[in-house]
């Protein structure tokens, strides 16, 4: 059955509305960034660049580097972003624009798609300076409370467990992101656990003249634990927009990971002076591993 011309929008040349790209437009591995201004800090890098297109918060550069086809992407900030990125790239590679039908599900095309993105620390042994792989993620957003996501059972014990620890009126989700592209491009960083909050100063534990809710909030998260036969489960970093990414990623049928350049430390209270330096050397680590 089509898809209503109110569910999926297209610009009058036939691009898809927020991201004003055409399926010819993107790769099918993809870099995706926060910043409009880190897009370019990637596609630096290429040999060449075939395609620049430039449509609200989302910047878009196509081009290859060694020989490998690569598209970077900004997103802005927050899992409401990725919610309208996710959902149009997938509808890219497996809607047909012309007859509005999604293609039979033995025809899905999937993605490979790695966020490099700046990340705050948690715990004193996730130093500044650190490259950190994503293995799960947990979402304090409301996102998922609109999509029928599925979790394991140690997700939903870690979900339940945080909701019970910081007193919320909701339970949040936690989902794993892709174990294929962690060994391929994460192999050599920390791997952890990462929470997305859904802002950056309060559901982060920033005060400034408003107080908190709760006010031992980064304290919660960083005591969290959870014992289960893989293991113990901690909190190590936060940020913004991953669970979102793992969420939609897992329901979609796309390849997702989160790679983050840690620039701050919660419990030391540093900040890295030479941030765009460990974003630079993630940058090139995850250019030339994928």
């Amino acid at each position: 059955m089509p898809i209503a011309e109110s569910e999926l929008i297209l610009n009058k040349d036939g691009s898809v509305y927020h991201l004003n790209l055409l399926p010819d437009h993107i790769s099918d591995t993809i870099i995706t960034v926060g910043d409009p201004e880190r897009v370019p800090s990637v596609s630096q890098h290429f040999d060449s660049i075939e395609t620049k297109i430039h449509k609200r918060e989302f910047v878009t550069h196509v081009g290859y580097y060694k020989g490998k086809r690569i598209t970077v992407i900004s997103t802005g900030m927050g899992t409401d972003n990725i919610d309208i990125l996710m959902n149009e790239l997938d509808a890219l590679v497996n809607v047909d624009f012309v007859t509005r039908e999604a293609r039979p599900r033995e025809e899905h095309i999937s993605l490979r798609i790695i966020r490099v993105g700046t990340s705050g620390s948690l715990q004193a042994d996730v130093p500044v300076g650190s490259l950190l792989a994503s293995e799960h993620a947990v979402g304090l957003d409301s996102l998922m409370q609109f999509y029928p996501l599925v979790e394991t059972g140690l997700e939903v014990e870690v979900a339940t467990g945080i909701q019970q620890a910081l007193q919320l009126p909701y339970r949040p989700y936690c989902v794993r992101g892709s174990d294929l592209l962690r060994e391929q491009v994460g192999f050599d960083m920390l791997s952890g656990n990462t929470l997305t909050c859904p802002g950056f100063y309060g559901p982060q534990g920033r005060v400034l003249r408003l107080d908190l809710r709760l006010p031992h909030l980064i304290e919660a998260y960083q005591q969290f634990r959870h014992q289960s036969a893989e293991g113990e489960f901690r909190l190590t970093n936060f940020e913004m927009e991953t669970a979102g990414y793992y969420a939609l990623g897992r329901m979609l049928g796309h390849e997702v990971l989160s790679l983050n350049a840690i620039v701050a430390n919660r419990t030391t209270g540093e900040f890295a002076a030479n941030a765009d330096d460990i974003v630079n050397d993630l940058i090139i680590k995850t250019l030339d591993r994928i």
